[in-house]
Order: C-alpha cells, then sequence, then structure tokens
C-alpha cells in the first residue's frame, strides 16, 4: 500500500471516508476501483454502505465514531431518541443501536459496524433544539438536545398519547426509567416554544405541565 494511500486516510480518519476521496488516493494504481475492493477483501477498510467506508481493522487508524457516521449515512438527520437520551445521562440503558430523526424517509441500515434507525420528520418541528457536539477535537455530530430527545420520544414512539399528569409521570419515570434529577433539569419553556409547530402537541402541552410539577 503506497504512502499517499496512508497519508490521505489518517488525514480523513475521523470522518467517513467516501469513494471518491480513496479513489483519488488510489489513483497512481491502473486499476483504482479493482484496488479499492482489494482494500476491503484485506480488512483493511470497511464498507459501511454504498460510497461509505471507515478504516478496518487491520489499518491502525482512528476511526470516527458511530454518532458521527450516523450523521453521514443518511442525511440531514440528527442523533435522537434512545441514543441521545443515554449520551445525556437521562436514561440509564446502554444503547446499542444508533437511532436519528431525519428530513427523509425512514429507514434503517444493518451495517458492519452497526446498526443505524432513523425516523422521519417535517419542518418546523424537525429544525428544533439540534446542538453540535464535540465528541473530540477533529469530531463534531449533530444531536438532540435533553428536550427535543424526549420530545422526539414521545413524537415518534406509536400510541404514545399522554392525557394527565400521573400517566405522563409514569411514563417519564417508570416506562422510560429517566434519571429524575435530570428531568427535573429540562428547559419547559424551550419545550413550550415548540407545541405549537410540533406532531402530538397535546401530549407535549401535558409534558410541560407535568414537568413544572415534578
Amino acid at each position: 500500500m503506497i504512502f499517499s494511500f496512508i497519508d490521505t486516510v489518517r488525514r480523513y480518519a475521523e470522518e467517513p471516508l467516501t469513494r471518491q476521496i480513496l479513489l483519488d488516493a488510489l489513483k497512481a494504481y491502473k486499476r483504482p476501483y479493482d484496488k479499492l475492493h482489494e482494500l476491503v477483501r484485506s480488512g483493511e477498510l470497511i464498507q459501511v454502505k454504498r460510497g461509505v467506508y471507515v478504516p478496518g481493522p487491520n489499518m491502525a487508524v482512528e476511526k470516527p465514531a458511530g454518532l458521527l457516521l450516523a450523521n453521514h449515512l443518511w442525511g440531514p438527520s440528527y442523533v435522537s431518541l434512545e441514543t441521545a437520551l443515554s449520551y445525556w445521562g437521562m436514561i440509564p440503558e446502554r444503547v446499542y443501536e444508533i437511532s436519528s430523526v431525519t428530513l427523509k424517509t425512514s429507514k434503517t441500515y444493518k451495517t458492519p459496524v452497526g446498526r443505524f434507525s432513523y425516523a422521519h420528520a417535517s419542518v418546523p418541528y424537525y429544525s428544533f433544539g439540534i446542538r453540535r457536539v464535540a465528541l473530540t477535537e477533529k469530531q463534531a455530530v449533530l444531536m438532540a438536545s435533553p428536550e427535543k430527545a424526549l420530545c422526539d420520544k414521545i413524537v415518534m414512539t406509536s400510541g404514545v398519547a399522554l392525557r394527565s399528569i400521573s400517566q405522563t409521570r409514569d411514563f417519564l419515570l417508570e416506562d422510560l426509567r429517566l434519571d429524575e434529577e435530570a428531568v427535573r433539569a429540562l428547559q419547559t419553556p424551550v419545550i413550550e416554544s415548540w407545541v405549537k409547530d410540533a406532531p402530538k402537541g397535546a401530549s407535549l402541552a401535558m409534558l410541560v405541565k407535568t414537568l413544572e410539577q415534578l
């Protein structure tokens, strides 16, 4: 493997590698497509989906975080739902599937580096409460704020309709097993400002009422 290729991979290692980046790095080869396939077969590269790669187990190069990869696989999108709730320390469970919200159609990817799911949301609701979170010096991911992640969970869970404070409290603390201190720290005015433009606006209004009484 020639130096220029390794140098390119290292330069881009903390973000997904596109086919175009790799083919440009392999242009010294007579058949760069064949060389790219050879690198995948040998474990130097992993093909996550068509046209998207990450360094493989046989290449000692830093890989992009799964959260960052989620932003690139299907976008525009941001990490949310259980994944964001876990990241913000609001639920005790470790999450193995990375869940996101997208402007596109809902989709699921089962890849060699993990499972990624995407739930659809429309504007303007989609654009509320998205943060840019720095994972490392070189990696930053678009992620739902704690408030938005919880609202997304309510909005996108089939059959959930919050009609009373007691029911909502049970849903938050018993069903979702949210950390009560983290729930109390949520900014209710922010959620309230989303209600009129949100799916399940009545449920989110009840969420606000419940949070104000915790």
